[in-house]
C-alpha cells in the first residue's frame, strides 16, 4: 500500500497552500474528488484583500499575509498576485454612526483607512446617486487577489517539493488502524500518518466518515454574477463598493461589474447554485443605490463560505482522534489569509510553536484550536 507522511484531502487555497508548505518537512499527497483544483469555493471568491475584514483572528493572519502575497517566493507566479483596487463603504440616510464607527475601527487597525464625505464618494464612483449617499469610509490599500494565480502557484511549487496531487480521487472511506490512517479511494487504498481535513464546506462530513466529534461548520451560499457597467463610465477604476450594511456590493472585474447580494444563506455542502431571487434582491438594493442598469446579467455563480460559530478559522490536530488534523471554517478569508494559514498549518501539523509572524499579530495555537470545540 503507497503510504504518504500526510494526506490533504482538498486541492482548493487552504488545501493547496497548507500541502506546499508541510511539503517542506514530509512526504505528501493532496486528494482532490473534483476533476480539477479549486472548483468549488476556492473558484467562485470575489478575490478581495482587505485588512479590515473579519474579526482580529482574521485581520491578524490577513496582516500576516500581505508581505507574501506582495512578493511571493521566486518562480511562484508569472504574474503579481495583488492589484490596487481600494475599498469604499458607503451608506444612506440614518447610517452616519455605522460610518462613523467603521471609520475608527478601520483606522485603528490600518492607518490608511478615512472616512470621505457624500461629495468624495460621488467623485470616486459617479454613477451613485446623490440622493442616497450620505458619506463613505475608504481604504485605499485594499486589493484585487489573483486567485487562479495564487493557486497554480501554490500547486506548482507543492510538485517542485516532491508533493503529489491526485484529482478524480474521491476519499470513501477513513480509518486509524492504531499506527496510521488508512484512506479508501475509488480506484484503491492509500495510508497516511496524518490526515488533514481541508475539504471546505465537506471537512465536518470528512470528520463524521473518520469517527470525530463535528466543528459545527455551517456552508453559507454567497451569490454572485456580472452586468455591464453604466455606458460611457470609467469603471475600471472604481473601488469595490460594499454597503455599510453589508446588503450589497459591487467591484469591477474585467471590464464589467461583479455584483452580489452579500447573501450568507445556510446550505448543506454542494455545488451551490446561484438563486434568482438572490440575483433580482441585489439588482434592486444596487439600483436604490446607483444608476448601474441592470437590464442583462452576463454571468452568475455561487459558492459555499463556510463559517463555525466564531467565524475564525480552523486549524490543529483533534482533541480525540490521532493524526486527524483540521483545516477548516476559512469563511470568505481564505484567499486573504492563505499564507499565514499555510504557516500555521505547517507548524502545527509538526507540533511547532506558530511563528514569531503570527503570534506577533495576535493568533494563537488556542484561536485556531478545533478544542475550543470540544
Amino acid at each position: 500500500m503507497e503510504h504518504y507522511d500526510i494526506a490533504v484531502i482538498g486541492a482548493g487555497i487552504a488545501g493547496a497552500s497548507a500541502a506546499w508548505a508541510m511539503a517542506e518537512r514530509h512526504r505528501v499527497v493532496v486528494l482532490e474528488r473534483e476533476s480539477h483544483p479549486g472548483y468549488h469555493s476556492s473558484g467562485r471568491s470575489a478575490a478581495l484583500f482587505s485588512e479590515t475584514y473579519g474579526n482580529a483572528v482574521v485581520r491578524g493572519l490577513s496582516v500576516a499575509s500581505r508581505d507574501f502575497l506582495i512578493a511571493p517566493p521566486s518562480g511562484f507566479t508569472e504574474h503579481a498576485l495583488l492589484a490596487p483596487r481600494g475599498v469604499m463603504l458607503i451608506g444612506t440616510h440614518g447610517e452616519e454612526p455605522l460610518l462613523a464607527r467603521a471609520a475608527a475601527e478601520g483606522a485603528a487597525l490600518v492607518p490608511s483607512v478615512h472616512a470621505i464625505d457624500a461629495a468624495e464618494v460621488l467623485r470616486r464612483v459617479p454613477a451613485l446617486r446623490r440622493d442616497w449617499v450620505v458619506g463613505g469610509v475608504a481604504e485605499p490599500d485594499a486589493m484585487d487577489i489573483d486567485t487562479h494565480a495564487m493557486l497554480t502557484g501554490f500547486l506548482r511549487a507543492l510538485r517542485a517539493r516532491g508533493g503529489a496531487v491526485r484529482t478524480d480521487c474521491e476519499v470513501r472511506g477513513l480509518a486509524h488502524d492504531g499506527g496510521r490512517w488508512r484512506i479508501a479511494l475509488g480506484d484503491g487504498e492509500i495510508a497516511a500518518d496524518v490526515v488533514v481535513a481541508a475539504g471546505g464546506a465537506w471537512c465536518d462530513t470528512l470528520g463524521a466518515m473518520a469517527g470525530a466529534a463535528p466543528i459545527g461548520l455551517v456552508p453559507k451560499r454567497r451569490t454572485a454574477f456580472l452586468v455591464d457597467p453604466p455606458a460611457g463610465a470609467d469603471s475600471a477604476v472604481w473601488p469595490a463598493v460594499i454597503a455599510i450594511d453589508e446588503s450589497f456590493y459591487f467591484k469591477p472585474d474585467a471590464g464589467k461589474l461583479l455584483c452580489s447580494p452579500a447573501d450568507e444563506t445556510p446550505s448543506p455542502p454542494c455545488d451551490a447554485q446561484p438563486e434568482e431571487l438572490d440575483i433580482a434582491i441585489a439588482a434592486d438594493r444596487i439600483q436604490q443605490a446607483a444608476e448601474i442598469p441592470i437590464a442583462r446579467v452576463a454571468r452568475s455563480w455561487a459558492g459555499l463560505r463556510s463559517f463555525v460559530a466564531d467565524k475564525t478559522p480552523v486549524a490543529g490536530y483533534d482533541p480525540r482522534l490521532p493524526g486527524f488534523f483540521w483545516l477548516a471554517g476559512q469563511g470568505g478569508y481564505g484567499f486573504q489569509t492563505t499564507p499565514a494559514m499555510a504557516f500555521a498549518a505547517s507548524a502545527l501539523v509538526d507540533r511547532r510553536d506558530l511563528p514569531a509572524m503570527l503570534t506577533d499579530r495576535g493568533v494563537s495555537v488556542a484561536a485556531l484550536s478545533p478544542a475550543r470545540f470540544a
